[in-house]
C-alpha cells in the first residue's frame, strides 16, 4: 500500500497526524509505504507558520493507491486552484483512491468527486465560523452532507475534522491491509481507547459495495 498526502498553504499543522500515523503503522506493516506532494514540492508553510518541505510536485509524484487531501482554512483557496482540482481528477481517474481529512472535502467536491454522493467534513467550529458540514451542503447541493466519523463510497472516500482523521488513515489502513494492521497500529499508538470512544459516538458510512 502506498499512500500519496496532499498538502498546501494553511493546512493546520494537526493534519500531519495523518503521517504519524502512517509512520507508526509502517513499524507494524514494512509493506506500507507513503509520501507527501504538494503543487510545486519543496516548502509549504502551514497555518500559524509551521515549514514542511513536501517530497514531490503534482507533476512528478509517483503512483499510489490512496491519495489523502488534508485540511485547514487554506482550502478557500483551493477550491480555486486548477492545478490542485486537476491533479485530484487525474488521480481518481487513474484508478487511485481519494480521501480526505477535515475540511480536505471542500477540495474534493469542488473537485466534482462528490457529486451524487454522501459525505462528511469537520464539524465542530469555533465563534461565528459557519459550521464546515453546513458550508459543504451549501457549497454542493448534490452531496449529502453528514456528521460521521468516516464515509466511504468505494472510490472516494470522506472523515470527519481535525484528529478525525487519524480515524480515518486507521480505516484506510483496515481497507487495503486487514484489520490486523490496523488495530495493532492504534494500539501501539495507544489511540485503541480513543477510537473506540469515537465509533461509538460516530457513524461510519459504508456505501461501497
Amino acid at each position: 500500500m502506498r499512500v500519496a498526502v496532499v498538502l498546501y498553504e494553511h493546512i493546520e499543522p494537526i493534519e500531519l497526524a495523518v503521517i504519524g500515523t502512517l509512520s507508526m503503522a509502517k513499524r507494524v506493516a514494512q509493506t506500507l509505504s507513503y509520501f507527501t506532494v504538494s503543487e510545486h514540492g519543496g516548502m509549504v508553510q502551514l497555518q500559524n507558520g509551521l515549514r514542511v518541505e513536501t517530497d514531490y510536485a503534482f507533476a512528478d509524484a509517483p503512483p499510489a493507491d490512496v491519495v489523502i487531501v488534508t485540511g485547514g482554512p487554506g482550502w478557500r483557496e483551493q477550491v480555486h486552484n486548477d492545478g490542485m482540482l486537476s491533479f485530484i481528477r487525474q488521480r481518481h481517474a487513474s484508478g487511485e483512491r481519494v480521501a480526505s481529512v477535515c475540511t480536505g472535502a471542500m477540495i474534493l467536491g469542488a473537485s466534482g468527486l462528490l457529486e451524487g454522493k454522501t459525505a462528511t467534513t469537520k464539524f465542530a467550529v469555533t465563534g461565528p465560523e459557519e459550521c464546515p458540514v453546513t458550508t459543504l451542503a451549501r457549497l454542493h447541493p448534490d452531496t449529502q452532507a453528514v456528521h460521521a466519523l468516516v464515509v466511504d463510497e468505494g472510490d472516494v472516500i470522506t472523515g470527519g475534522g481535525v484528529t478525525l482523521g487519524i480515524d480515518l488513515t486507521l480505516y484506510l489502513l483496515e481497507r487495503h491491509l486487514g484489520s490486523e494492521v490496523s488495530h495493532e497500529t492504534a494500539r501501539i499508538m495507544e489511540y485503541d481507547a480513543a477510537q473506540d470512544a469515537n465509533r461509538r459516538r460516530l457513524r461510519t458510512l459504508r456505501h461501497a459495495a
